[in-house]
């Protein structure tokens, strides 16, 4: 297991969520829904209003070999993800032991902070580039374009293993948002 992961599989267990690294259920099969690229939850072509059903979804989500699957302790049913399964819409300044850092909120409440509980990086959807952060057990959450506009306001010059360029500095830990060219 990759860092990312097994700091996914620690941050779960912490916060009190279900085991689901620890279920083997059998396949089920497909079930009609899925996560759009914009973060809306659809099952059977209807997007789920009630925000309550999303995060209880959102709690049992696994991700296997480049698939999402809903898993309880009995049965695992294969769903279809657009782009990420999380949508960051909200973030603050937070003091940590490592110094300032950013705070994340998804549309499901998962809080992560930058730096301690998940990474941050650019990559394409779509010929679209767009920034995106680590979440437990290797799935990732799109950062909100709000959110995204927000923080560049807090944009600085950082060095990363990746290079050189304009990014951001969370908890000492440099993201590299713009590379130079």
């Amino acid at each position: 297991m990759s860092n990312i992961e097994l700091k996914g599989l620690s941050e779960a267990a912490a916060s009190g969520l279900p085991p689901v690294h620890t279920w083997a259920p059998p396949f089920c099969g497909d079930i009609d829904m899925v996560i759009k690229a914009n973060g809306e939850w659809c099952h059977e072509g209807g997007k789920i209003k009630r925000s309550s059903m999303v995060t209880m979804f959102s709690r049992i989500l696994w991700f296997e070999n480049g698939e999402h699957f809903l898993v309880t302790p009995v049965e695992k049913v294969r769903i279809q993800v657009e782009d990420a399964p999380f949508f960051i819409n909200r973030w603050q300044w937070v003091e940590t032991e490592y110094g300032r850092a950013i705070e994340f909120t998804t549309q499901t409440e998962d809080v992560l902070v930058l730096g301690i509980d998940c990474d941050m990086w650019m990559d394409f959807y779509k010929e679209e580039e767009r920034p995106y952060v680590s979440m437990r057990y290797g799935m990732k959450a799109l950062v909100g374009r709000n959110v995204f506009y927000a923080i560049a306001e807090y944009l600085t010059q950082v060095a990363a293993p990746e290079g050189s360029g304009m990014g951001i500095i969370s908890a000492g830990k440099s993201y590299l948002l713009m590379q130079e060219t």
